[in-house]
């Protein structure tokens, strides 16, 4: 059985990420991408799916961990009877190979150390073939299966009941490296690593990143290893940004609302486009950029609201009858049907995302300019239609209230591009499109009776996505339509006071089951409240939410109040980056 979501600890090499647990076992790993079919999958089923364990076998008093300091290096030391033993797990970064490598040092006394490895490809359906092979190196085990292979250096492994293990001990002063690569099976395996120097050069590499890094003065560390985690979920060589590393970590333990995250939303992107610019990472705007334009090319008709990580636009969906699921919370899934989706609103958060980059100084160009106007022109044609929502809707189509909200902000984008950077368009119909959109909105997307903006137009229901309106200067924090929508949401979606993101008994998504509060959406109301005014509110529940990281500063996509528990996929996106804008929000409010 896996362990808690918090338990786990994230390591990256930012091209793909495992996952390793408190308890010393590596239970989710996809080679060479975040999007590759795992090989450990232990996290969605058991030990058997697939895992790579690393731990004491003598009895354990004291464990900790801990990242060296703004790295995604991962220190466990354990304490026996017998010593002291430390565990630096690592992926070496910037030398385009697939390695994991696990360092056992002796810290004092001596202590008994195990191994047991189990390879399972393509989500746990292939079993390899795995041979010694002294040809690449002493105590070398290969494992091939279909098109991929592994080597692992180090410990000799045994042969144990479909498991390999190794038994060794690890005396103060002593170190053992454990070295696995993965390669195409039809070539031959890399040769060994200098793990002392890929040690130094991945920790300089992080370090190096992070200095750039600009933090408001309270919440510092808070800010600063989201900002970690975005960096770590955006692939080094293409640039997409994936929303999470893992695919169906549950909603609702035991429920079917399970989802691949592995992939690049654009809505996402963009926001984490907006934060990492906004603390002082102009360069990865060039990045995205260039993703944002090969992935889109051609027709805007075509754009979809979420690709692959090289832009790749089949995400077809589909069940893995070989994982049984977190705790048995089936199906486990594969793909993501929701890139047919149209959501009108990720139009406003891309073309958001450029506003902001240009406004910080990135040089647009003829290409980025027009890909933009592509994109509004798109909009100008498309503005009257109902569409899925933020929230991915699997029911019908509605007019949504953001995503109208956001759409009025596209063309409040391309307008301030005219506007204030001398770029050409036609502003006067934007102008009017825009003028259209506030009307219908203001009409159809507020309710009186309630003083509310609602979910859709006629709905008389609230969705925590609103809290976005003052967020794109659609309107002011502090207007009185926005603080009854708050008063409205506070009586309609807390629950143990975090915000759900909308009721789903309403059964507007098409769901089955429910879900926990969705902590993007508490992130969200602590910076509402920040900006109008309610300053021990927010930073109250700020302080609440930064309670609810694990000992490491990661955060998964929901909370489970009574179960004292993350929820969903991890670490999150869009949680990490919602983090960071309250913690900004509460910044601002402080100085004005």
């Amino acid at each position: 059985m896996p362990l808690n979501i918090e338990d786990y600890a994230l390591i990256g090499d930012c091209h793909t990420a495992a996952l390793v647990g408190r308890d010393g076992s590596m239970d989710w790993l996809c080679m060479p991408r975040f999007d590759s079919p795992s090989m450990f999958g232990a996290l969605l089923g058991d030990p058997d799916h697939g895992r790579w364990l690393v731990a004491p076998t003598e009895k354990v008093i004291a464990t900790s961990r801990r990242y060296l300091e703004d790295t995604f290096i991962l220190s466990t030391t354990w304490q026996t009877q017998g010593g002291e033993v430390e565990v630096l797990d690592f992926m070496p970064i910037g030398d385009r190979r697939a390695d994991v490598v696990r360092r056992i040092r002796g810290v004092r006394g001596t202590v008994a150390m195990g191994q047991e490895l189990r390879i399972r490809f393509d989500y746990a359906s292939a079993l390899p073939w795995i041979r010694q092979s002294s040809q690449y190196g002493e105590n070398a085990l290969v494992a091939v299966a279909g098109p991929d292979a592994v080597v692992i250096r180090g410990q000799k492994l045994t042969a144990e009941d479909h498991a390999h293990t190794s038994h060794f001990t690890v005396s103060e002063g002593e170190a053992v490296d454990l070295v696995m690569t993965w390669f195409p099976a039809h070539r031959q395996p890399p040769t060994a690593i200098d793990t002392e120097a890929q040690l130094a050069h991945t920790t300089d590499w992080w370090r190096t990143w992070a200095s750039s890094c600009e933090a408001p003065p309270r919440y510092t560390e808070d800010v600063h290893r989201s900002l970690l985690v975005l960096r770590a979920l955006t692939h080094e060589d293409t640039g997409g940004i994936v929303a999470a590393a893992t695919t169906s970590l549950p909603e609702d333990f035991g429920g079917s609302r399970n989802w691949d995250y592995r992939y690049v939303w654009l809505r996402d992107a963009s926001l984490t486009l907006d934060v990492l610019i906004d603390h002082g990472f102009a360069e990865e705007a060039n990045e995205w950029r260039s993703w944002l334009l090969r992935a889109i090319a051609g027709d805007p008709a075509d754009v979809q609201i979420m690709y692959g990580l090289s832009g790749e636009r089949r995400l077809v969906e589909w069940e893995v009858p070989s994982l049984p699921g977190y705790n048995d919370s089936s199906p486990v899934r594969v793909g993501n049907g929701a890139f047919t989706q149209y959501q009108g609103d990720m139009f406003g958060e891309v073309l958001g995302a450029l506003r902001t980059a240009r406004e910080k100084g990135v040089e647009e160009t003829d290409l980025s300019w027009s890909l933009q106007r592509a994109l509004l022109q798109f909009v100008e044609d498309n503005w009257k239609r109902a569409d899925n929502g933020i929230w991915e809707i699997r029911g019908p189509k509605r007019h949504f209230t953001h995503s109208r909200a956001m759409l009025w902000y596209a063309f409040d984008c391309g307008i301030s591009a005219v506007e204030n950077f001398g770029l050409q368009g036609p502003v006067e119909r934007w102008r009017d499109l825009r003028a259209q959109l506030r009307a219908e909105i203001d009409t159809h997307g507020f309710d009186p009776a309630l003083n509310s903006f609602t979910q859709f137009f006629g709905s008389g229901t609230v969705d925590a996505s609103l809290l976005q309106l003052p967020q794109i200067g659609y309107v002011a924090a502090d207007d009185p339509r926005m603080l009854g929508t708050v008063a409205y949401m506070e009586s309609q979606l807390l629950r143990d006071g975090l915000l759900l993101r909308y009721r789903t008994e309403t059964g507007v998504d098409g769901l089955a089951g429910s879900e926990h509060p969705f902590l993007a959406c508490s992130f969200w109301l602590v910076e509402q409240y920040a900006a109008s005014g309610r300053m021990d509110d927010a930073t109250r529940l700020m302080d609440r939410l930064c309670g609810f990281q694990n000992d490491l500063g990661l955060l998964s996509e929901e909370y489970d109040v009574a179960g004292h528990r993350q929820v969903g996929n991890l670490p999150q996106a869009l949680t990490h980056l919602s983090l960071v804008r309250a913690a900004d929000a509460i910044d601002r409010a402080r100085v004005r």
